[in-house]
């Protein structure tokens, strides 16, 4: 005897709303076309990051490395360090697709602004934080999140996925 098939979808996970961070950042570090495409490297030299209920900065320590495989699309990994106030550092080690026509993309790698609604940009973060600190939790989470890039920063939604 076989089950029957289910038709039921499973319920997708939820997301929880983790942390807004505006990432400064400094003119990009063009290496040029090598075999897995264009290479550049942009460093972060700040910002500020907001949670529900605490607030920190961005450290000036860390960088975006840049491969554009196609005219339309770019794979970012960025790491850097967020200090909370009066709390723990964080380590950000996000991982994320920008995407969208060939002229939206020129566009935004030579600095203008271009409409967040023009490029696909998502990520997925991993964040740790010391095991003795009360965001601790982090470690055993995963978050995804969205981005716009705009000329000097990249402005980033963080979201826990329940």
């Amino acid at each position: 005897m076989t089950d029957a098939p289910t038709t039921d979808v499973p319920t997708p996970p939820a997301l929880t709303w983790f942390a807004s961070v505006d990432v400064q950042v400094d003119r990009p570090i063009d290496i040029g076309t090598t075999t897995d495409g264009v290479r550049r490297v942009v460093p972060i030299r700040g910002g500020q990051v907001r949670g529900d209920g605490w607030h920190g900065t961005v450290l000036d320590a860390g960088a975006d490395f840049q491969q554009y495989s196609s005219p339309s699309t770019a794979y970012l990994v960025a790491s850097y360090v967020l200090e909370i106030d009066g709390g723990p550092r964080l380590l950000v080690e996000n991982r994320a697709l920008r995407h969208g026509s060939p002229e939206a993309l020129e566009r935004l790698v030579k600095g203008e602004t271009v409409a967040p609604e023009e490029i696909y940009f998502r990520c997925v973060p991993r964040i740790t934080a010391p095991e003795e600190s009360d965001l601790a939790w982090v470690n055993s989470r995963l978050f995804i999140g969205t981005g716009t890039r705009l000329p000097d920063r990249v402005q980033l939604e963080f979201f826990t996925v329940e």
